[in-house]
């Protein structure tokens, strides 16, 4: 089988990536760890997968496959519990976040792995610039052409994801007056943002091969679009996300995309046609800058909506879909969150009340660690 060949995946199947930050106790910065952390648990038998990300700062890990949400919750919280018990004996802590609010990325160590080091050679600054943390949610399809138009379909939806996840207000030190900081250190990656308007599987092999032998890119992984087929997997990868600061989001994040999934699927709402990314880069942009009170503009209406209202009545949509795949209750305690606000509202609060940026990371360790 060609790196390009897509298997089929048994449809709305599950699987979800998180990057972490690797925190020191004692003044609540990054600090390194990644290669102690990894060689720590990896002594024991584990659920999950644990790997190194660009830094020393941070680790990434992951789910098995999925049919359900609630399954991969507790799956997620195995490998929390797993990773606390090892950063407790290295006398670190572990928290969620989007973005780091005070490390300086040129402290940052590049960690040692051959791909890690020839993106450092390839994108300088920005290769540690990308200490950022993400949660990637895999969707199964049977096939490329389906995982196109999952893809196609999604980007309607981006904003949502944006808005729900947001977890970087601050960055380098600052408030930086978006909910999302992190997606401005992605969008510096000259393949970051949208995928290409490819229908049929066939044609976008295509484009890939012709990009290869351009020697744009080695691999699929040199795509760092808001949303990518994972052929290796047989999946649609949305990127968008902050990691979330509990794992509860994350589960939930990752039921309202299998339900949107399904929604997209059986109901095929729109024509998949270019109309659907004209106002793509603004969305993105009010989304990330605003949260909630972000405006969208609707591709397909045009009509000016606020992301608040749009997401609540998208929940309306989705609550037969939800019923089907049992996703109805953690689609309606992320409901229930946002009247609150999302993670950065969260953040934002905190450092109202403490004044001090490494209390608020105390806070968000202290949030990972008790909150499943």
């Amino acid at each position: 089988m060609s790196s390009l060949d897509f298997p089929a995946s048994t449809p709305l199947t599950l699987g979800v990536e998180l990057e972490l930050q690797i925190i020191s106790r004692l003044d609540g910065d990054l600090t390194g760890g990644a290669s102690e952390l990894l060689g720590l648990v990896e002594r024991k038998p584990h659920r999950g997968d644990f790997k190194p990300e660009m830094t020393e700062s941070m680790i990434e890990v992951s789910t098995s496959v999925h049919h359900s949400c609630t399954e991969l919750g507790a799956e997620l919280d195995d490998i929390r519990q797993t990773l606390l018990a090892a950063a407790d004996r290295l006398n670190l802590l572990i928290s969620g976040g989007g973005a780091h609010p005070f490390q300086h990325w040129a402290e940052r160590k590049i960690f040692d792995k051959p791909r890690f080091h020839q993106l450092n050679e390839m994108y300088g600054y920005l290769a540690k610039q990308f200490t950022v943390f993400g949660q990637h949610i895999h969707i199964g399809c049977p096939n490329g052409d389906e995982a196109l138009f999952l893809l196609h379909s999604l980007s309607r939806y981006l904003p949502h994801f944006i808005v729900m996840s947001a977890a970087s207000p601050y960055y380098q030190g600052v408030d930086t007056a978006f909910d999302s900081s992190r997606l401005t250190a992605v969008s510096a990656f000259p393949l970051s943002g949208r995928a290409p308007l490819v229908h049929r599987w066939d044609d976008f092999v295509a484009y890939y091969e012709n990009m290869q032998a351009a020697g744009v890119v080695e691999s699929m992984k040199d795509f760092y679009w808001d949303i990518r087929p994972k052929p290796e997997f047989g999946t649609v990868e949305i990127r968008i996300c902050d990691t979330p600061l509990t794992v509860r989001r994350a589960t939930e994040l990752t039921a309202y995309a299998q339900t949107l999934c399904r929604y997209l699927l059986v109901e095929r709402p729109f024509v998949i046609n270019e109309t659907l990314y004209a106002v793509y880069t603004f969305n993105r942009f009010q989304a990330a800058r605003f949260g909630l009170d972000g405006g969208l503009l609707d591709p397909v209406s045009q009509q000016r909506l606020v992301l608040r209202e749009d997401i609540l009545a998208t929940f309306e949509l989705l609550a037969p879909h939800a019923a089907e795949l049992g996703t109805s209750e953690l689609l309606a305690s992320l409901r229930s969150a946002l009247q609150a606000g999302n993670d950065a509202s969260w953040m934002r609060e905190v450092y109202a009340r403490q004044g001090s940026l490494p209390d608020l990371v105390w806070q968000q360790a202290r949030k990972w660690r008790d909150t499943p």
